[in-house]
């Protein structure tokens, strides 16, 4: 027997049963602001305890709001409360199903409902209060209205998540957003994806440029045109890139007056390096000599160190320590003498300014162009090696025999060993290096594997030749993406890369080694290499671990996979899906009309072919039935 009674607040207490005991103080503030604008809409669900008091067994939350408005004088202490009575014994019950049930209200229906109210003419602030929550939560939610009705009856239908309808939120442009959705794969529509298609003609608020000229705050207290993206407090867009790229120029060229005034022979600069940049001559600073002053106190120095150590080897407490550490200090600052370039090779070569990865200037000092290059080779000749067209007397040099050059050198190399992998941040950009080497710059400039003195090798094969049609495959779509957005960003000359990659976050070295093993998977069982078990598990296993659903690259069509069976295989691989005797008579069909049915029949089952399958996926299990 259920019935409803009006009990008052004071009387009202926590049931023990309720299987809810935490709720974050920002939510009950949030429903005290709606209760006080809107009531108790929801009545609570309680159980009577001894002394005319009652226990509340669902609507915690509730009884907390309430309690919170009574403390703060906004309602009477005895204020009436609807109470759903229940029997004890079925407390916990209630309690769970009220938890476990419940649905949050659909995004787009609180679209509907506050933007109702918004035009009815409450405030933002009204409606945020009499729903229980944020003022950036209506503003969210408002702004879908930005977005195509096609495109809310999609997210309305679960054809789309939220992050994807929140993305179109950035252009008002109701015929463009469904464009975008149209022209997008269904494997390559994130919210990152859409937002990019949609403005492709602006800039983003992490793009290096905007970082350069103080970000993009900067840039619109310049007058620059932004584009805000309320879901994500850090985003925007800079709707003006012509106006930018003048603050970038600006800005830059300060900067090139700054290096002109070191008497270089040219100075230029650009946002974006040219591509030919690396392949350009180079000189280079030479390391200063110490003054005859700095090494008289240097040689002091010395002699006051070896006192320390040695006082410390004889029981000297943290004095003669702290003493000692001074004395280092002093050293290596006398030590550290820097290193700058000769007059003679500042009047014939260049500076170029930019932008490195992160938007802060990078000045590349040291550049000789090729009309220059001549100009230098004296200076680069090696030790007893004649400029061309000059002669000059042989010179004396030392000499090794090769065997003790093969022993210095396995001793070098030992040497390197242990410090190396003692070493993980180096040893890090030593294995990318020695892959990118392998996989990005092969057949460019010869053996450029040669650019390592590491013995790793990538094995990388293209996959286009075993693919009747590889330009329908979307791996193969996503993989020459990923080349292209690598390619941009990997120096031309393998001979640049390493102090490139010494230039790089770790977070971006461990995308870029990712990458570079990428190229070496193979999975593939070639018509004539024999099937190597091991490897093909140990591709199964990566699927298996990366979760990897083969569904989202592949779907069984007839041309993708029927027209290349016999159709006795197309009447088993259908049997597969929907039984012998729904695929039963398959057979006897002529080979164009089986491979559509059985297109049709297993259409909606999730249904993929052996060999393309991963270990995780389903293979001899029968397979759900699709929605007719």
């Amino acid at each position: 027997m259920t019935e409803i009674v009006t009990i008052a607040l004071s009387k009202l207490d926590a049931d023990p049963k309720n299987v809810r005991k935490t709720y974050a103080a920002v939510s009950v503030e949030a429903l005290a602001a709606s209760i006080l604008a809107n009531g108790v809409l929801q009545n609570i669900v309680g159980r009577k305890a001894p002394k005319g008091r009652y226990l509340v067994t669902a609507g915690g939350r509730r009884l907390a709001a309430l309690k919170l408005l009574a403390g703060r004088g906004d309602i009477a202490e005895d204020y009436g409360v609807d109470v759903r009575v229940r029997e004890a014994d079925d407390a916990t019950e209630i309690s769970l199903t009220e938890n476990v049930m419940r649905e949050a209200m659909h995004p787009a229906d609180q679209y509907e409902a506050f933007k109702a109210l918004v035009d009815e003419g409450k405030s933002v602030k009204d409606v945020a209060a009499r729903f229980g929550t944020t003022e950036v939560i209506v503003n969210r939610r408002l702004a879908l209205a930005k977005v195509s009705p096609a495109l809310l009856a999609l997210y309305r239908s679960d054809e789309m998540d939220f992050d994807q309808l929140a993305a179109f939120t950035i252009s008002d442009d109701h015929a463009r957003q469904v464009e975008v959705w149209e022209s997008l794969s269904s494997w390559d529509r994130s919210a990152h994806t859409i937002k990019r298609r949609l403005t492709s003609e602006e800039v983003p608020a992490s793009d290096k440029r905007l970082t350069f000229v103080g970000g993009i705050e900067a840039y619109e207290a310049a007058g620059g045109a932004v584009r805000r993206d309320l879901f994500d407090e850090k985003g925007g867009f800079a709707s003006d890139s012509g106006f930018l790229e003048r603050l970038v120029a600006e800005k830059l060229n300060e900067a090139v007056r700054t290096i002109e005034a070191e008497g270089w022979k040219w100075v230029e600069c650009g946002a974006q390096q040219p591509d030919d940049l690396y392949r350009l001559g180079r000189v280079y600073p030479h390391r200063l000599e110490i003054s005859d002053e700095d090494q008289a106190k240097l040689d002091q120095l010395t002699v006051r160190y070896d006192e320390l150590a040695t006082a410390i080897d004889e029981g000297a407490g943290d004095e003669a320590e702290a003493g000692l550490a001074e004395v280092e200090q002093q050293m290596e600052a006398l030590q550290d003498v820097g290193e700058e370039f000769r007059g003679e090779d500042i009047a014939k070569a260049g500076a170029f300014l930019t932008l490195d990865y992160y938007g802060k200037l990078q000045v590349i000092r040291g550049l000789v162009r090729d009309g220059e290059a001549s100009a230098t080779a004296e200076e680069n000749s090696k030790p007893g090696e004649a400029v061309e067209g000059e002669t000059s007397e042989k010179i004396q040099t030392l000499s090794h025999p090769a065997t003790l050059i093969e022993d210095l050198t396995a001793q070098k190399t030992a040497a390197l060993r242990v410090e190396l992998a003692n070493n993980a941040d180096i040893a890090l950009v030593a294995v990318i290096h020695a892959l990118l080497l392998g996989c990005e710059y092969r057949g460019t400039y010869g053996a450029a594997g040669g650019h390592s003195a590491l013995q790793i090798t990538l094995t990388h094969e293209r996959l286009e030749g075993a693919m009747k049609r590889p330009e329908s495959c979307k791996a193969l779509e996503a993989w020459e993406a990923l080349k292209e957005n690598y390619g941009d960003k990997l120096p031309g000359n393998p001979a640049d890369l390493w102090e490139w990659l010494l230039d790089q976050s770790r977070d971006e070295l461990l995308h870029l080694l990712a990458y570079a093993a990428g190229h070496s998977v193979n999975a593939v069982e070639t018509k004539h290499g024999g099937i190597r078990k091991e490897a093909i598990d140990h591709a199964h296993n990566l699927g298996q671990t990366m979760r990897v659903d083969m569904k989202s690259w592949f779907e069984t069509t007839a041309e993708s996979y029927f027209t290349s069976l016999n159709r006795t295989s197309i009447e088993l691989a259908v049997a597969e899906v929907r039984g012998n005797d729904f695929a039963k008579g398959i057979s006897a069909m002529k080979k164009a009309e089986a491979a559509s049915y059985a297109e049709n029949a297993i259409k909606g089952y999730g249904w993929l072919p052996q060999h393309i399958r991963l270990a995780a996926e389903p293979s001899d299990e029968t397979f759900p039935m699709a929605a007719e």
